[in-house]
């Protein structure tokens, strides 16, 4: 197994669809397969079932130490396949995939979470995957939600290009034992949130109640405690053709939340991504943090277990809980690989009982494999097991963001996180970000209906 990793700073602007699909990023990428071939329109070959492959993860970094456990134990039971691991960044994926769509180094196997697939699969980089699953020891072993989720984000051709690993989910991490001291109930609705975060606040002892995410990543938080606390319940109007960021109950959400910044978080939160966010909670006396179920084993190793926990999402008035959609991630074949059945079966065995269990324990979410999701550790990790229970006991009603639209990384990323940051300086308000989102997404949606006819 080699190690590769990988880094560099990204940064972009949206164009229409049509346009963005065939732009060309200057940036480098690694080259992959036997050849290094690998560019749209490259149909690839089946190759000999040994050999390398290329594997690259979309969370290089955060989850390599797992990955490389995973590669030892395939090549273990595989000898005749040696697996390259490229780990890179999550905020850099995207970027990096792109590309190398248009000038050639795809890997074989990847990282494809919903939340970039519909991107990847307009450009025809990825492979359909349903023929192999069907012959697969995988077929009807995995969770059919998380199967649908990932077709449907496919972009409308109704094909499955990423086989499930996992479910992530929004999670309100608290101190317990802040919270204990300060005589503060769990924060399990909006309004103990807020007055929590009020309460532990004291600025002179460094000490804050909540710890806000200004920098990659941002907006998807934003939006998560923006339409919980309006519970408006669809992205989109009745009309399916514009969206709801910004109706004015959004709008006030949106206020409330962002004037938290600097009055009850540190000032350092304004460029924080969520790996800068994390340490900064792990290791300070700051009340609560926004995160999902991907940050619970850090929490564990700087905490310790009763300290903190971690609870679903807080409800509105009326005991409802509104969330945005937390991307089920995957592993998709680029269609450009030389060795498309020794990818196959990496993809198959890295996404097995064994294997999804062991990725899911670590990374503290949801194993999309059936076998896996019933393992003894589901029940000891509060918040994974609490995660799943308030997704199926009707108390929680899912926003469903808009992975589909091929813009939708751009716009939720490249054009619109600097701007949250002005909101948060209180350089931009908060109608008028929400209303250039809205104008952005409405005709990103249109280019979507008119290119599907």
């Amino acid at each position: 197994m080699r190690i590769t990793k990988r880094s560099s700073s990204t940064g972009g602007r949206r164009m229409p669809a049509a346009v963005a699909l065939g732009a060309v990023l200057a940036l480098t990428a690694t080259a992959c397969g036997d050849d290094g071939s690998g560019a749209a329109g490259d149909k690839g070959a089946e190759g000999s079932g040994k050999g390398r492959i290329v594997f690259w993860d979309n969370n290089g970094g955060v989850r390599t130490d797992i990955w490389k456990e995973i590669i030892a134990d395939f090549e273990k039971a595989h000898p005749d396949i040696d697996v390259e691991y490229v780990g890179i960044a999550s905020t850099e994926y995207q970027s990096k995939v792109d590309t190398a769509i248009q000038g050639g180094g795809l890997p074989d196997v990847g990282g494809i979470s919903a939340s970039m697939l519909a991107g990847f699969a307009a450009q025809g980089a990825l492979d359909p995957l349903d023929d192999r699953l069907g012959k697969s020891s995988l077929d009807g072993k995995l969770n059919k939600d998380m199967v649908e989720s990932l077709r449907a984000a496919g972009g409308g051709d109704d094909e499955l290009y990423s086989i499930p690993t996992s479910a992530n989910n929004g999670v309100l991490y608290y101190r317990t034992d802040l919270f204990e001291k300060a005589g503060l109930q769990e924060p399990t609705t909006w309004d103990r949130f807020f007055e929590a975060a009020e309460k532990l606040t004291d600025k002179g002892s460094n000490k804050f109640g909540y710890t806000i995410r200004g920098g990659a990543g941002s907006i998807a938080q934003a939006l998560d405690a923006m339409y919980g606390q309006s519970g408006i319940t669809s992205f989109w109007d009745s009309t399916g053709t514009r969206t709801t960021v910004d109706d004015p109950k959004n709008v006030a959400a949106l206020e409330k939340y962002a004037a938290l910044f600097k009055k009850v978080t540190p000032a350092a939160d304004l460029n924080n991504d969520f790996t800068k966010m994390v340490a900064q909670w792990d290791s300070g006396t700051i009340g609560m943090l926004n995160h999902n179920l991907g940050s619970y084993q850090d929490h564990v190793k700087a905490l310790g277990t009763d300290r903190f926990r971690g609870i679903p999402q807080p409800t509105g008035p009326d005991g409802k809980r509104v969330q945005v959609s937390n991307p089920v991630d995957g592993l998709g074949l680029f269609k450009s690989s030389r060795n498309k059945e020794a990818a196959w079966t990496f993809i198959e065995f890295a996404t097995s009982h064994e294997s999804g269990s062991k990725f899911n324990e670590s990374a503290g979410q949801v194993p999309a494999h059936l076998d896996a999701a019933k393992d003894p550790w589901i029940a000891e990790a509060e918040p994974t097991k609490l995660a799943a229970e308030a997704l199926t006991d009707g108390s929680t009603t899912i926003v469903q963001l808009p992975y589909y639209l091929p813009d939708w990384n751009t716009i939720s990323k490249a054009d619109n996180e600097p701007n949250f940051q002005k909101v948060l300086l209180g350089d931009l308000s908060a109608e008028d970000f929400l209303s250039t989102l809205a104008e952005q997404l409405n005709e990103a949606q249109a280019e979507w209906d008119e290119q599907k006819g």
